[in-house]
This record gives C-alpha cells, structure tokens and sequence, in this order.
C-alpha cells in the first residue's frame, strides 16, 4: 500500500514538474512580444533626417533651433539622422543631418546618392531644403521636380510611409547670378502643386513657405545663406509642418 501512494505521489511530482517546464517558454514569449515589447515599440524615436545642401548643413543652425524648439515643447522622442555630424552653432542638438554643400538636388538624384543614405539611417521623416545649386546652375523647374520625384520615390522604397517636407526655398540674391532670383520664384511656384499631385494618404508630401518674408539683405550674410534672424525664421517655419507628425513625448 505504501509502495503504490509513493508512486503516485511520484507520479503527481513529476506531473506538476512538466506542466512547469512547459509554462516556462510561454511566459517568456509573452514577455518578448507582449506589453513590455510594446511599451518599447512605442518609445522608439521618430527619425527625421534634414536633407539638401549647405543651407541645411555648413552649418545650418535652424536645425539646432529647430531641435531645441521641439524639446523645449515637450516633443522629446526624436532622433535627426544623417551620415554627417554637427558643425558648431554653439548649442547642444543633435546634429546629424543630410546637408551637403554644394550639392544639386539633380545630381543627388541622377546619381542615386539618396539611397544610399536611406539605408544608413531609416527616417520616418524627411525635411528638406533642395534646389538652390540647381537654380544657381540653371537647372529648370521641371528638371529640379523630377528630381525630387525620384528622391520621393526613393524615400517610399525606404518607407512606404514616409512623411516628407518640400520646401519653396529661400530668395537668392548672389553678386555673381542676377537671373537666380527669378529663377526661385518659378521654382518656388511650381512647388505646391508638384506637392499635391505626388502626395498620397499614406505617404504625405508637403510644401513649406520658406520663401515669403525672407529677406535676402537682412537673413542672409551673403545674398544666400541665412544669418542668425535667417535660421530664426526657417525653424520657425519647419515646426509646424513638422509638429503635425509628430505628439509630444511618443512617436507618430
């Protein structure tokens, strides 16, 4: 009698023992993708990468502006990304950013420079200020746009949802270009309706005014890139488009 209640009292510890065991990888499963995974999830940053040329990024301060405008109103969950680093500005931001001097937005497009950098960094955002090379080459409007059509493009290969803000760029007034500050207003004007027609629900593309109320003798020390007062009024201009995206302290 007492041979057959020790083997059942084996047989109950054995069968307890089993059921643990096998309840083990379900509560670490749960663990991996459960509340904790998307308590995670939504703490992940937002990725915004400026992109263009030496307005946005020699050294570009409006992005430090810019930067300590968002966290300054509680929008602290954000990562600018970019393959290249700060350049001074003299405040704490983070820096990183697409800015190349120099740069066309034709060229970059042409020869696929974009993706490239896509893929370094990821971006759920991108701000970009593109096209003052290329009207200081004299790139036409329909040229620059079919450009930015293919960086668009490029972008939505990334990140099918992919927001992205196009600027009207900023006047020109260069010593050496009497023609470029006509050549932006025809730009500029082409702008908003290229915007339009390539925006989708889930992949917005929208046009941002940096062109209105820029003064080319008061916000730029050269007759093209901006001063103090000039990147002042660009951040000013990028934070609510690009507020619109985004919710104080979480991810979009």
């Amino acid at each position: 009698m007492w041979g057959r209640n020790l083997r059942r009292t084996l047989t109950a510890l054995l069968a307890l023992a089993f059921a643990v065991v096998l309840a083990q990888p379900a509560a670490t499963a749960e663990s991996k993708g459960g509340p904790d995974a998307k308590a995670r999830l939504a703490a992940d940053p937002v990725r915004i990468m400026p992109l263009g040329d030496s307005i946005t990024g020699s050294p570009g301060c409006w992005r430090a502006l810019l930067w300590n405008q968002l966290q300054d109103a509680g929008y602290t969950s954000v990562d600018f990304v970019g393959t290249l680093g700060p350049q001074g500005c003299g405040v704490t931001y983070d820096g990183d950013n697409e800015g190349h001097g120099g740069a066309l937005a034709t060229v970059t497009a042409d020869q696929n420079q974009l993706v490239g950098w896509l893929s370094a960094t990821h971006p759920d955002i991108v701000v970009m200020h593109f096209g003052t090379n290329d009207v200081w080459s004299a790139k036409s409007p329909e040229t620059i746009l079919a450009a930015f059509t293919k960086m668009v493009t490029q972008m939505r290969a990334d990140n099918p949802s992919m927001k992205v803000l196009v600027a009207q760029i900023l006047p020109m007034a260069p010593s050496n270009c009497a023609e470029c500050g006509q050549r932006v207003q025809d730009l500029n004007a082409e702008i908003p309706q290229w915007a339009a027609g390539i925006s989708t629900a889930q992949s917005p593309v929208v046009a941002v005014d940096q062109w209105t109320g820029f003064s080319t003798s008061t916000d730029t020390y050269d007759g093209v890139h901006p001063n103090d007062s000039g990147n002042v009024k660009i951040a000013n201009r990028w934070y609510p488009a690009l507020t619109r995206f985004l919710s104080p302290g979480v991810s979009s």
